[in-house]
Protein backbone atom coordinates (compact mmCIF):
# COMPACT_ATOMS: atom_id res chain seq x y z
CA UNK A 1 0.00 0.00 0.00
CA UNK A 2 1.28 3.40 -1.09
CA UNK A 3 0.59 6.41 0.91
CA UNK A 4 -0.09 10.10 0.56
CA UNK A 5 -0.54 13.26 2.99
CA UNK A 6 -1.92 16.16 2.24
CA UNK A 7 -1.54 19.01 4.92
CA UNK A 8 -4.19 21.66 5.04
CA UNK A 9 -3.79 25.30 5.98
CA UNK A 10 -2.57 28.31 4.03
CA UNK A 11 -0.98 29.27 6.79
CA UNK A 12 1.95 26.32 6.01
CA UNK A 13 1.90 28.14 2.05
CA UNK A 14 3.77 31.21 4.16
CA UNK A 15 7.16 31.30 5.74
CA UNK A 16 5.82 31.34 9.47
CA UNK A 17 4.67 27.86 9.37
CA UNK A 18 6.22 24.14 8.92
CA UNK A 19 4.29 21.04 8.08
CA UNK A 20 5.24 18.43 10.92
CA UNK A 21 2.65 16.66 11.28
CA UNK A 22 3.83 14.63 7.74
CA UNK A 23 7.33 13.52 9.52
CA UNK A 24 5.46 11.85 12.20
CA UNK A 25 3.27 10.10 9.85
CA UNK A 26 5.75 9.16 7.37
CA UNK A 27 7.64 7.45 9.91
CA UNK A 28 4.75 5.63 11.54
CA UNK A 29 3.48 4.31 8.33
CA UNK A 30 7.03 3.42 7.26
CA UNK A 31 7.53 1.28 10.32
CA UNK A 32 4.29 -0.79 9.01
CA UNK A 33 5.66 -1.18 5.26
CA UNK A 34 3.86 1.70 3.54
CA UNK A 35 5.65 4.03 1.85
CA UNK A 36 4.65 7.58 1.37
CA UNK A 37 4.45 8.49 -2.36
CA UNK A 38 3.09 12.01 -2.05
CA UNK A 39 2.79 14.95 0.49
CA UNK A 40 0.89 17.82 -0.80
CA UNK A 41 0.40 21.40 0.98
CA UNK A 42 -2.97 22.60 0.39
CA UNK A 43 -4.63 26.23 1.08
CA UNK A 44 -7.90 26.58 2.28
CA UNK A 45 -9.64 26.86 -0.94
CA UNK A 46 -12.67 24.10 -1.22
CA UNK A 47 -11.56 23.45 -5.09
CA UNK A 48 -8.18 23.76 -5.19
CA UNK A 49 -8.56 21.09 -2.42
CA UNK A 50 -10.76 18.71 -4.08
CA UNK A 51 -8.17 18.70 -6.73
CA UNK A 52 -5.38 17.40 -4.39
CA UNK A 53 -7.28 14.83 -2.81
CA UNK A 54 -8.28 13.70 -6.38
CA UNK A 55 -4.93 13.37 -8.10
CA UNK A 56 -3.45 12.24 -4.35
CA UNK A 57 -6.00 9.25 -4.67
CA UNK A 58 -4.97 8.70 -8.70
CA UNK A 59 -1.25 7.82 -7.11
CA UNK A 60 -1.97 5.82 -3.45
CA UNK A 61 -4.63 4.07 -1.97
CA UNK A 62 -4.39 5.78 1.07
CA UNK A 63 -4.77 9.52 2.06
CA UNK A 64 -4.63 11.28 5.02
CA UNK A 65 -5.36 14.45 5.67
CA UNK A 66 -3.82 16.73 8.58
CA UNK A 67 -5.26 19.77 9.83
CA UNK A 68 -8.98 21.92 8.71
CA UNK A 69 -11.02 19.96 10.83
CA UNK A 70 -11.73 23.47 13.19
CA UNK A 71 -15.07 25.64 13.65
CA UNK A 72 -14.53 27.97 11.39
CA UNK A 73 -15.55 28.70 7.88
CA UNK A 74 -11.75 28.13 6.38
CA UNK A 75 -12.09 24.77 7.75
CA UNK A 76 -12.94 23.06 4.56
CA UNK A 77 -11.37 19.21 5.14
CA UNK A 78 -14.74 17.78 5.41
CA UNK A 79 -16.26 19.80 2.75
CA UNK A 80 -13.53 18.84 0.22
CA UNK A 81 -13.59 14.91 1.26
CA UNK A 82 -17.43 14.88 1.00
CA UNK A 83 -17.72 16.99 -2.30
CA UNK A 84 -14.82 14.67 -3.93
CA UNK A 85 -16.65 11.67 -2.49
CA UNK A 86 -20.03 12.61 -3.76
CA UNK A 87 -21.34 12.31 0.00
CA UNK A 88 -23.43 14.78 1.94
CA UNK A 89 -22.26 15.81 5.36
CA UNK A 90 -24.23 14.51 8.34
CA UNK A 91 -24.92 16.48 11.99
CA UNK A 92 -24.41 13.74 14.83
CA UNK A 93 -26.03 14.67 17.80
CA UNK A 94 -23.81 12.40 19.76
CA UNK A 95 -20.65 14.49 18.78
CA UNK A 96 -22.11 17.73 19.63
CA UNK A 97 -22.75 16.58 22.71
CA UNK A 98 -19.10 15.04 23.39
CA UNK A 99 -17.79 18.85 22.19
CA UNK A 100 -20.04 20.88 24.79
CA UNK A 101 -19.11 18.35 27.73
CA UNK A 102 -15.29 19.09 26.81
CA UNK A 103 -16.05 22.78 27.11
CA UNK A 104 -18.48 22.06 29.90
CA UNK A 105 -15.10 20.30 32.05
CA UNK A 106 -13.45 23.95 31.00
CA UNK A 107 -15.70 25.76 32.42
CA UNK A 108 -16.74 27.46 29.03
CA UNK A 109 -20.01 27.59 27.01
CA UNK A 110 -19.98 26.04 23.95
CA UNK A 111 -20.24 28.50 21.08
CA UNK A 112 -22.63 27.85 18.36
CA UNK A 113 -20.06 27.65 15.61
CA UNK A 114 -18.14 24.94 17.32
CA UNK A 115 -21.52 22.77 16.46
CA UNK A 116 -19.55 22.82 12.79
CA UNK A 117 -17.18 19.91 14.27
CA UNK A 118 -19.93 17.95 14.49
CA UNK A 119 -20.80 17.26 10.73
CA UNK A 120 -18.91 13.93 9.88
CA UNK A 121 -19.55 12.34 5.88
CA UNK A 122 -21.94 10.17 5.40
CA UNK A 123 -21.06 6.50 5.67
CA UNK A 124 -17.68 8.04 8.44
CA UNK A 125 -16.22 5.75 11.12
CA UNK A 126 -15.65 8.40 13.53
CA UNK A 127 -11.89 8.34 15.49
CA UNK A 128 -12.37 10.42 18.91
CA UNK A 129 -10.40 12.97 19.98
CA UNK A 130 -9.39 13.04 23.76
CA UNK A 131 -7.27 15.80 23.45
CA UNK A 132 -9.45 18.40 21.57
CA UNK A 133 -13.04 19.10 19.80
CA UNK A 134 -12.16 18.11 16.62
CA UNK A 135 -12.89 14.50 15.59
CA UNK A 136 -11.18 12.76 13.18
CA UNK A 137 -12.71 10.40 10.55
CA UNK A 138 -11.75 7.20 8.68
CA UNK A 139 -13.83 6.70 5.36
CA UNK A 140 -13.56 4.42 2.38
CA UNK A 141 -14.27 5.22 -0.98
CA UNK A 142 -14.09 3.05 -3.99
CA UNK A 143 -11.40 0.72 -2.24
CA UNK A 144 -9.17 3.53 -1.26
CA UNK A 145 -9.00 4.84 2.77
CA UNK A 146 -9.29 8.24 3.22
CA UNK A 147 -8.38 9.71 7.09
CA UNK A 148 -9.53 13.33 8.46
CA UNK A 149 -7.08 14.09 11.80
CA UNK A 150 -6.43 17.12 13.52
CA UNK A 151 -4.08 19.01 12.84
CA UNK A 152 -2.14 20.31 16.10
CA UNK A 153 0.61 17.70 16.87
CA UNK A 154 -1.06 17.05 20.38
CA UNK A 155 -4.45 15.97 19.14
CA UNK A 156 -2.94 14.31 15.60
CA UNK A 157 -0.29 11.97 16.77
CA UNK A 158 -2.28 10.23 20.08
CA UNK A 159 -5.37 9.68 17.97
CA UNK A 160 -3.64 7.73 15.15
CA UNK A 161 -1.59 5.87 17.10
CA UNK A 162 -4.71 4.75 19.14
CA UNK A 163 -7.38 4.54 16.28
CA UNK A 164 -5.75 4.58 12.61
CA UNK A 165 -2.61 2.14 13.35
CA UNK A 166 -5.05 -0.65 14.92
CA UNK A 167 -7.17 0.03 11.29
CA UNK A 168 -3.99 -0.32 9.47
CA UNK A 169 -2.46 -3.38 10.92
CA UNK A 170 -5.85 -5.18 10.16
CA UNK A 171 -5.62 -4.01 6.23
CA UNK A 172 -2.28 -4.66 5.83
CA UNK A 173 -0.07 -7.68 4.59
CA UNK A 174 2.96 -8.53 6.20
CA UNK A 175 5.44 -6.08 4.87
CA UNK A 176 8.63 -4.01 6.03
CA UNK A 177 10.85 -1.01 4.74
CA UNK A 178 14.31 -1.07 5.98
CA UNK A 179 16.68 1.69 5.79
CA UNK A 180 20.56 1.66 5.62
CA UNK A 181 21.65 5.67 6.01
CA UNK A 182 25.41 6.29 4.59
CA UNK A 183 27.46 9.82 5.37
CA UNK A 184 30.27 10.27 2.99
CA UNK A 185 32.96 12.79 3.39
CA UNK A 186 35.41 14.75 0.72
CA UNK A 187 33.53 13.78 -2.75
CA UNK A 188 31.38 15.74 -4.56
CA UNK A 189 27.79 14.40 -5.37
CA UNK A 190 28.60 13.73 -8.90
CA UNK A 191 31.09 11.82 -8.68
CA UNK A 192 30.11 9.75 -5.97
CA UNK A 193 27.06 9.26 -8.16
CA UNK A 194 29.55 8.13 -10.72
CA UNK A 195 31.51 5.30 -8.49
CA UNK A 196 28.49 3.48 -7.12
CA UNK A 197 25.53 3.67 -9.75
CA UNK A 198 27.03 0.49 -11.23
CA UNK A 199 25.68 -1.16 -8.02
CA UNK A 200 22.64 0.11 -6.91
CA UNK A 201 21.06 0.66 -11.03
CA UNK A 202 21.10 -2.86 -11.13
CA UNK A 203 18.04 -2.66 -8.86
CA UNK A 204 14.38 -0.94 -8.35
CA UNK A 205 14.46 -2.69 -4.75
CA UNK A 206 16.20 -1.10 -2.67
CA UNK A 207 15.32 2.01 -3.89
CA UNK A 208 18.62 4.44 -3.79
CA UNK A 209 18.65 7.99 -3.40
CA UNK A 210 21.78 10.45 -3.08
CA UNK A 211 21.37 13.83 -0.94
CA UNK A 212 23.87 16.95 -1.23
CA UNK A 213 24.20 18.01 2.22
CA UNK A 214 25.49 21.82 3.74
CA UNK A 215 28.18 19.81 4.30
CA UNK A 216 29.00 16.32 3.27
CA UNK A 217 26.71 13.68 0.43
CA UNK A 218 24.52 11.10 1.63
CA UNK A 219 23.25 7.75 0.63
CA UNK A 220 19.88 6.27 1.66
CA UNK A 221 19.02 2.71 0.81
CA UNK A 222 15.13 1.67 1.32
CA UNK A 223 14.29 -1.98 0.81
CA UNK A 224 10.96 -2.64 1.13
CA UNK A 225 10.25 -6.57 1.96
CA UNK A 226 7.81 -8.75 3.50
CA UNK A 227 9.95 -9.39 6.45
CA UNK A 228 12.78 -7.31 8.21
CA UNK A 229 15.35 -10.54 7.86
CA UNK A 230 14.83 -10.27 4.15
CA UNK A 231 15.14 -6.55 3.86
CA UNK A 232 18.14 -6.90 5.36
CA UNK A 233 19.63 -9.19 3.70
CA UNK A 234 18.80 -6.92 0.46
CA UNK A 235 20.34 -3.94 2.07
CA UNK A 236 23.33 -5.87 2.64
CA UNK A 237 23.86 -7.38 -1.09
CA UNK A 238 23.32 -3.57 -2.44
CA UNK A 239 25.41 -1.77 0.95
CA UNK A 240 28.45 -4.49 0.86
CA UNK A 241 29.89 -3.43 -2.46
CA UNK A 242 29.12 0.40 -1.78
CA UNK A 243 30.55 0.64 1.12
CA UNK A 244 33.80 -1.21 -0.52
CA UNK A 245 33.72 1.66 -3.10
CA UNK A 246 33.45 4.30 -0.63
CA UNK A 247 36.28 2.90 1.54
CA UNK A 248 37.60 5.83 3.98
CA UNK A 249 34.97 8.22 3.08
CA UNK A 250 32.14 6.63 4.55
CA UNK A 251 31.93 7.62 7.84
CA UNK A 252 28.18 6.78 9.11
CA UNK A 253 26.15 3.91 7.86
CA UNK A 254 23.29 4.91 10.36
CA UNK A 255 22.87 8.55 9.64
CA UNK A 256 25.02 9.66 12.93
CA UNK A 257 26.76 13.25 11.70
CA UNK A 258 30.42 12.85 11.66
CA UNK A 259 30.90 15.20 15.09
CA UNK A 260 29.04 12.24 16.78
CA UNK A 261 31.32 9.49 15.40
CA UNK A 262 34.23 11.20 16.31
CA UNK A 263 32.98 11.76 19.39
CA UNK A 264 32.29 7.81 20.12
CA UNK A 265 35.76 7.56 18.72
CA UNK A 266 37.51 9.52 21.14
CA UNK A 267 35.42 8.54 23.87
CA UNK A 268 36.18 4.40 23.32
CA UNK A 269 40.05 5.39 23.05
CA UNK A 270 39.86 7.71 26.03
CA UNK A 271 41.34 10.64 24.46
CA UNK A 272 40.63 14.06 24.17
CA UNK A 273 40.39 16.43 21.86
CA UNK A 274 41.13 20.60 20.98
CA UNK A 275 40.69 23.22 18.56
CA UNK A 276 42.21 26.01 18.00
CA UNK A 277 39.84 28.35 15.61
CA UNK A 278 40.60 31.26 13.20
CA UNK A 279 38.53 32.18 10.62
CA UNK A 280 35.57 29.66 11.72
CA UNK A 281 34.87 31.92 14.82
CA UNK A 282 34.08 29.26 17.52
CA UNK A 283 31.42 27.36 14.80
CA UNK A 284 33.78 23.81 15.50
CA UNK A 285 33.78 24.12 18.69
CA UNK A 286 30.00 24.56 18.89
CA UNK A 287 29.89 21.95 16.48
CA UNK A 288 31.46 19.30 18.60
CA UNK A 289 29.85 20.38 22.13
CA UNK A 290 25.96 19.94 20.05
CA UNK A 291 26.68 16.44 20.90
CA UNK A 292 25.11 15.48 24.28
CA UNK A 293 28.05 14.20 26.41
CA UNK A 294 31.14 15.72 24.35
CA UNK A 295 32.66 16.69 28.16
CA UNK A 296 33.57 13.23 27.69
CA UNK A 297 36.41 13.88 25.00
CA UNK A 298 36.29 17.83 24.03
CA UNK A 299 39.38 19.21 26.07
CA UNK A 300 38.78 22.65 24.98
CA UNK A 301 39.22 25.72 22.29
CA UNK A 302 41.12 28.44 21.11
CA UNK A 303 39.29 31.38 19.34
CA UNK A 304 42.01 33.32 17.69
CA UNK A 305 40.60 35.18 15.60
CA UNK A 306 43.54 38.22 15.40
CA UNK A 307 47.16 38.32 15.44
CA UNK A 308 47.28 39.39 18.65
CA UNK A 309 44.79 36.58 19.99
CA UNK A 310 47.15 33.66 18.00
CA UNK A 311 50.23 35.47 20.15
CA UNK A 312 48.36 35.82 23.64
CA UNK A 313 46.43 32.04 23.76
CA UNK A 314 48.40 30.15 21.83
CA UNK A 315 52.22 31.83 21.64
CA UNK A 316 52.41 31.94 18.15
CA UNK A 317 55.50 34.48 17.51
CA UNK A 318 54.92 37.74 15.33
CA UNK A 319 58.00 36.87 13.46
CA UNK A 320 55.95 33.61 11.98
CA UNK A 321 52.89 35.36 11.67
CA UNK A 322 54.78 38.35 9.57
CA UNK A 323 56.82 35.82 7.47
CA UNK A 324 54.15 33.52 6.57
CA UNK A 325 50.66 35.52 7.45
CA UNK A 326 47.95 34.07 9.00
CA UNK A 327 46.46 32.26 6.68
CA UNK A 328 49.48 29.12 5.58
CA UNK A 329 50.11 26.05 6.53
CA UNK A 330 52.83 26.98 8.98
CA UNK A 331 50.63 28.81 11.38
CA UNK A 332 48.16 26.23 11.10
CA UNK A 333 50.75 23.65 11.87
CA UNK A 334 51.95 25.92 15.07
CA UNK A 335 47.95 26.70 15.94
CA UNK A 336 47.35 22.23 16.47
CA UNK A 337 50.80 22.01 18.15
CA UNK A 338 50.13 24.44 20.38
CA UNK A 339 45.97 23.67 21.18
CA UNK A 340 47.26 20.28 22.00
CA UNK A 341 50.08 20.95 24.43
CA UNK A 342 48.04 24.09 26.27
CA UNK A 343 44.89 22.00 26.45
CA UNK A 344 46.95 18.70 27.01
CA UNK A 345 45.17 16.84 24.43
CA UNK A 346 45.54 13.91 22.99
CA UNK A 347 44.69 15.25 19.50
CA UNK A 348 44.47 19.07 18.32
CA UNK A 349 42.54 20.49 15.14
CA UNK A 350 43.44 24.08 13.85
CA UNK A 351 41.51 26.18 10.95
CA UNK A 352 42.79 29.11 9.45
CA UNK A 353 41.48 31.10 6.32
CA UNK A 354 39.74 33.40 3.95
CA UNK A 355 36.40 33.54 4.50
CA UNK A 356 35.36 36.29 2.48
CA UNK A 357 33.87 38.22 1.03
CA UNK A 358 36.79 40.51 1.00
CA UNK A 359 40.28 40.47 1.94
CA UNK A 360 41.55 37.71 -0.16
CA UNK A 361 44.53 37.94 -2.93
CA UNK A 362 45.79 36.42 -5.69
CA UNK A 363 48.03 33.84 -3.37
CA UNK A 364 45.06 33.25 -0.83
CA UNK A 365 41.74 33.73 -2.54
CA UNK A 366 38.57 33.63 -0.81
CA UNK A 367 38.10 30.26 0.18
CA UNK A 368 41.13 29.40 1.27
CA UNK A 369 41.46 27.18 4.51
CA UNK A 370 43.87 25.59 5.88
CA UNK A 371 43.40 22.48 8.68
CA UNK A 372 46.27 21.32 11.01
CA UNK A 373 46.10 18.19 12.97
CA UNK A 374 48.61 17.19 15.87
CA UNK A 375 48.78 14.49 18.07
CA UNK A 376 51.16 13.28 20.15
CA UNK A 377 52.62 10.99 17.13
CA UNK A 378 53.52 14.30 14.77
CA UNK A 379 51.04 16.42 12.69
CA UNK A 380 50.16 17.60 9.50
CA UNK A 381 48.14 20.45 7.52
CA UNK A 382 46.05 20.66 4.21
CA UNK A 383 45.38 23.46 2.68
CA UNK A 384 41.81 23.43 0.42
CA UNK A 385 39.88 25.71 -1.73
CA UNK A 386 35.90 26.05 -1.29
CA UNK A 387 33.20 27.97 -3.09
CA UNK A 388 30.52 29.93 -2.14
CA UNK A 389 29.50 32.55 0.17
CA UNK A 390 31.27 33.19 3.86
CA UNK A 391 28.57 31.46 5.78
CA UNK A 392 29.08 27.68 3.30
CA UNK A 393 32.90 28.17 3.12
CA UNK A 394 33.17 28.12 7.08
CA UNK A 395 30.30 25.20 7.17
CA UNK A 396 32.90 22.82 4.57
CA UNK A 397 35.80 24.46 6.82
CA UNK A 398 34.44 23.00 10.10
CA UNK A 399 33.14 19.85 8.19
CA UNK A 400 37.07 19.36 6.72
CA UNK A 401 38.71 19.74 9.89
CA UNK A 402 36.49 17.38 11.44
CA UNK A 403 36.56 15.03 8.72
CA UNK A 404 40.76 15.40 9.27
CA UNK A 405 40.39 14.39 12.89
CA UNK A 406 38.58 11.25 11.75
CA UNK A 407 40.98 10.18 9.55
CA UNK A 408 44.01 11.10 11.46
CA UNK A 409 42.59 8.61 13.95
CA UNK A 410 41.91 5.67 11.90
CA UNK A 411 45.36 6.14 10.74
CA UNK A 412 44.23 7.29 6.92
CA UNK A 413 46.34 10.36 6.72
CA UNK A 414 50.01 10.58 8.63
CA UNK A 415 51.75 13.28 9.83
CA UNK A 416 55.32 14.21 9.96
Amino acid sequence: MDAAIIAVGSEMLTPQRVDTDSLFLTGALNARGVEVVIKLIAGDDRQRLVSAIRYALTEAQLLILTGGLGPTEDDLTRDAVAQYCGRPLVFSEEICAAIARRFQRMNRTMAEINKRQAYIVEGAAVLANSNGTAPGMWVEHEGRHIILLPGPPRELQPLFESQCLPRLDALLPPRVIRTRFYRVAGMPESDLDQLIAPVYGKYTNPATTILAAASDIQVHLRARCRTAEEAEALLNEVGTPIEKLLGDRLYSRNGDPLEAVIGEMLRGRGMKLAVAESCTGGMLAEKITSVAGSSDYFAGGFLTYTYEAKTSLLGISPEMLREHKAVSEPVALAMARAALDRASASIAVSVTGVAGPGQGNETEPVGTIYVGVADRDGSLARRFQFAGDRRRIRMLAVQTALDMVRRRLTGSIAGA
